[in-house]
């Protein structure tokens, strides 16, 4: 039995639950007994873990949906989960079929829904609200621009797409939150999110598109080499440094030398740029479109 304990606990990220124990065939003695002797040790209500217990996110997460039948992690939780949100909730927060207030126990709180038809999914091994219905419920939570971050995350990640969220939002028609999350949605409906490697990639597009700047390629090769964002017409580059894609200054400076030797200009800019000084890169892109005006 004790292997097949393990085994369970290792899917589980070290957790397991009561009924989970019992369907091994553990007596409620036997549990109480390995609880006192500290072979397992509670977690949450009916939902235990093999010392030494880390403080890991993701035995959390899966720990707090092992504490009822049907129970998935949803709001703040979820979407730290599908990592499109950094802020982390002080407590835990789960759904489960059914109606009435939240409830607080342990580390949880345990929301009601009628509405988790076709809303829910699993991620990472951990059942969860799918990322639509995740969205939607961010959108009764945190501030547009937090939502917009998280929307999108949520398609650079490819944890959903434009069309999924278009059709949900359709049936979600009415619901709480579904016109703020509309309203964000509206705002990325012409930007190429998918191709996007960063969210200040996309930030960026965003503030191209709002000041009627040129829009550039984005991540399309130039000279052999992956370029950021690149005007053929002006022959400009900027590389928004930061993230997992420029961490090798070789490789970057390698590239820069590729595209100056084709003739392009290139300049880089701090990813936090982007956010926090947007008047600084949009100093480095090309002019606004001015239209003709007839004689």
């Amino acid at each position: 039995m004790d292997e097949e304990i393990y085994a369970l606990a290792a899917r589980q990220f070290n957790r397991v639950s009561r009924a989970q124990l019992k369907e091994l065939g553990m007596s409620d003695k036997a549990i109480r007994h390995r609880l006192s002797s500290g072979q397992i040790v509670r977690v949450e209500d009916g939902v235990y873990a093999l010392p030494p217990v880390l403080d890991d996110n993701r035995g959390k997460w899966i720990g707090a949906t092992l504490t009822a039948p049907e129970t998935y992690l949803n709001r703040l939780s979820a979407a730290c989960a599908f990592d499109v949100l950094k802020r982390r909730p002080p407590y835990e927060t789960v759904v489960r079929p059914g109606t009435g207030g939240r409830k607080r126990s342990g580390g949880i709180v345990i929301y009601r829904s009628t509405t988790l038809d076709g809303e829910t999914s699993e991620f990472a091994g951990i059942p969860i609200t799918s990322m639509p219905r995740t969205l939607l419920d961010l959108a009764c939570l945190v501030s547009e621009r937090a939502l917009a971050k998280a929307l999108r995350e949520s398609i650079r990640l490819e944890r959903t797409s434009m069309r999924e969220l278009g059709d949900y939002l359709g049936r979600a028609r009415g619901r709480k939150g579904s016109t703020k999350l509309a309203k964000a949605l509206a705002r990325y409906r012409d930007l190429p999110l998918e191709r996007a490697r960063s969210g200040a990639e996309i930030r960026a597009l965003e503030l191209l598109r709002d000041t009627d700047r040129p829009m550039p390629r984005l991540n399309v090769h130039v000279a052999g080499e992956e370029a950021d964002l690149s005007w053929p017409r002006e022959k400009l580059i900027i590389e928004i440094d930061g993230g997992p894609f420029h961490q090798d200054k070789g490789e970057d400076a390698r590239k820069e030398a590729a595209w100056r030797s084709a003739g392009w200009r290139v300049e880089r800019i701090p990813s936090d740029d982007v956010y926090e000084r947007p008047m600084t890169f949009l100093a480095l892109a090309p002019q606004a479109i001015v239209p003709l005006v007839p004689l």
